[in-house]
């Protein structure tokens, strides 16, 4: 039985995703103490939260029928279906964070490792895409991709500029 979802149900799960990622940054900044470094990740972190506020206004965008559950929820259980798998799939900040984050890696390396977190954000979108009916919206995911896109894009400029700074 294939699970499908809806364009709503979607930007639910980008909103949540994006929400992990901006902790991921923070707890970076954390780390970092106090330092250009924290400043360059907490500048991520507000990154995160703008695409959250993006993701939030192309939902408040969508139609009636976009919207529209597939599957009866008495229960209200969807919401908390939804924040599961974000949590699990894309930035688990309960469980990567220490993983990844144990305090020995240089900038550059937690750069690096958020690119490729970004990246993983893209091929669950990629996956969603496929989840969503065309009749429910599914070409609204293409808008998050690009979304995504753009913040692998601005994370390598800022990579390349401390390579720079480096040499």
């Amino acid at each position: 039985m294939s699970i499908h979802f809806n364009a709503d149900e979607v930007f639910q799960m980008a909103e949540q995703i994006e929400r992990n990622g901006s902790k991921f940054y923070r707890r970076a900044a954390e780390r970092a103490g106090e330092s250009q470094t924290a400043q360059l990740f907490l500048r991520l972190a507000e990154m995160e939260d703008e695409h959250e506020k993006i993701f939030v206004r192309m939902r408040s965008q969508l139609s009636d029928e976009e919207r529209k559950a597939l599957v009866p929820d008495p229960q209200d259980q969807s919401a908390a279906y939804l924040q599961a798998w974000a949590d699990g799939h894309v930035f688990n900040v309960r469980a990567n964070v220490e993983e990844f984050l144990k305090g020995k890696e240089t900038i550059e390396d937690t750069f690096q490792l958020a690119i490729g977190l970004e990246k993983d954000s893209i091929v669950f979108y990629l996956g969603m895409k496929d989840a969503v009916p065309e009749r429910l919206g599914r070409s609204r995911i293409d808008a998050i991709i690009r979304e995504e896109m753009q913040h692998i894009a601005s994370l390598s400029r800022q990579l390349q500029t401390l390579r720079h700074q480096l040499l």
